[in-house]
């Protein structure tokens, strides 16, 4: 699974569905870093001195939830779990990101695979992927609400494929119970709530595989999610993109739309490596999911 990504997706609230000047006078901006990589908030019809309590309660938010899903935190759930291989009474959310995780993995036909993390710490010369391969597989992770446990040891998993979608549709959750209606939330992902600024849809840019733009697509409570795989090449994030298999993507963009940011972070992530037809099916068993760009 390419469960490191770099992402192409460009916010266009402020080139598309807005003047700059009608964007700044009439919401409020956050911009700052989630989950290890940059992320920006905006709230609409909100100005920004009114914003700073609702900032801030969204940056302790974040931690919070950064704590569960960080693979670089030592204090982390999933570093816990990575490093005794059993996790007693896991948190309601951590649980909830490893039965999505569940669903994703037999929806997709194996291709969505958090256990490709000692593929990703072995590196990516032949020799190591078969040193690691005996401890991939989705299958040895034992799930259960009381307890979440490796059938082997050495095994360790990487929500680096669905974490971020999860926070943002918790950040979304969040922002609705403080009574906000037009929100457009990136961690990475994209989820927008109501309209933007001037009352129109909030629109968000897809650039092709070349780096140019190639497509935009419009969201109403709803995300987008976009990967690119880059081969075994560094990405923005500091990790690399990798196969439970080995073998490279099959696809060199896919951008998948849902209702849940989760979803569309996770079956992007799978259709990098699937055929076609195949990631069609998956998506179906999603509702309101569909594949925005697949090349």
């Amino acid at each position: 699974m390419n469960l490191t990504r770099r992402r192409f997706l460009t916010i266009a609230a402020t080139a598309i569905a807005a003047p700059s000047f009608a964007l700044a006078s009439q919401s409020a901006r956050w911009q700052g870093r989630a989950m290890g990589a940059p992320a920006s908030l905006v709230l609409a019809g909100l100005n920004p001195e009114a914003a700073q309590p609702i900032f801030a309660a969204f940056e302790a938010e974040l931690d919070r939830l950064d704590r569960l899903f960080s693979l670089f935190r030592p204090d982390s759930t999933l570093v816990q779990l990575n490093q005794t291989g059993r996790l007693v009474a896991p948190p309601p959310e951590f649980f909830n990101v490893i039965d999505l995780s569940d669903r994703l993995n037999k929806a997709t036909g194996g291709a969505f695979d958090p256990t490709v993390q000692p593929l990703l710490q072995a590196g990516m010369m032949a020799r190591a992927r078969a040193r690691v391969f005996g401890l991939i597989g989705w299958d040895k992770v034992k799930i259960d609400a009381r307890e979440i446990s490796f059938e082997r040891a050495g095994m360790a998993l990487t929500l680096n494929g669905i974490a971020r979608g999860y926070v943002t549709d918790r950040i979304a959750a969040f922002l609705r119970a403080e009574g906000l209606t037009d929100v457009l939330i990136d961690i990475g992902e994209l989820q927008a709530i109501g309209r933007n600024p001037i009352g129109n849809t909030w629109k968000a840019r897809i650039n092709s595989a070349n780096g140019e733009y190639d497509h935009h697509v419009a969201l109403c409570n709803r995300a987008l999610a976009t990967t690119k795989p880059m081969g075994v090449k560094k990405s923005d994030d500091g990790v690399y993109i990798v196969c439970p298999n080995g073998h490279r993507p099959r696809h060199k963009i896919v951008s998948v739309s849902s209702p849940s940011a989760a979803v569309a972070d996770g079956l992007s992530t799978a259709i990098a490596l699937m055929r076609r037809e195949h990631a069609i099916v998956a998506v179906e068993k999603f509702p309101g999911t569909r594949i925005e760009m697949i090349a």
